[in-house]
């Protein structure tokens, strides 16, 4: 078991390896770079940065425990087909006319290169803050009975929160790992972190990121 709170995950006392999914939410150049989307609207990206040591370390003790790897990326079709006159608004609002920021077409849509993708991942693409809105990754996961789900990434309070608050609405388990996921507003994210553990545990469990790799490496050596 994983060493958490409100509990220790899973609940049952049952990690196995091929039921369970690492999920790295939107590590994108858009988020991440000085001149990306995250930056031009007046955010410090170097929060976001900073977890990305401990999300390696995560991906390779996963990769060696055998979990699934799921990356996803958030952005909108090159001809922007699938914007809404609403999101077309916001995008003026905050300066983006006229760029390819957020655009599926971009350099700023691929994820950053600090981040080790094999061909074995698999790729969301979305369009909203949630994974599971408009894209295959509850076909992919009920396909590979994918039961538990790890979650890492950005940003804690939007994509990685509406993402878990979808996954657990679909009786996945969910444990939330508090320093391998970032937000531009600390504010945020501590309160996004709060909110994983009300009502003893209402969206799933927390943990850190040395607990879970300690229970994956112990995995790791139990398949060798």
């Amino acid at each position: 078991m994983i060493k958490a709170t409100p509990f220790d995950f899973p609940y049952d006392g049952r990690l196995v390896p091929q039921s369970t999914a690492l999920l790295v939410i939107d590590l994108q150049e858009d988020f991440l770079s000085p001149t990306g989307y995250f930056a031009r609207t007046g955010y410090d990206p170097s929060p976001l940065r900073a977890i990305l040591a401990a999300v390696n370390r995560l991906i390779a003790a996963a990769r060696a425990a055998g979990l699934t790897i799921i990356h996803t990326r958030q952005g909108y079709r090159a001809d922007m087909a699938d914007m809404t006159p609403y999101e077309k608004w916001r995008r003026k609002r905050a300066g983006l006319d006229g760029t390819d920021i957020l655009l599926r077409s971009s350099p700023g849509f691929q994820i950053v290169a600090d981040i080790e993708t094999r061909p074995e991942d698999i790729i969301i693409d979305k369009t909203c803050n949630g994974a599971f809105t408009y894209t295959d990754l509850e076909l992919v996961l009920r396909a590979r009975g994918i039961t538990h789900l790890l979650f890492t990434g950005c940003t804690t309070d939007v994509c990685v929160h509406t993402t878990l608050r979808e996954a657990c609405d679909r009786n996945f388990q969910c444990l939330t790992i508090a320093d391998a996921c970032a937000s531009g507003d600390r504010q945020a994210h501590e309160a996004a972190l709060h909110m994983v553990t009300v009502e003893d545990g209402v969206f799933g469990a927390l943990a850190d990121s040395e607990a879970v790799i300690a229970a994956l490496s112990r995995i790791a050596e139990e398949r060798d």
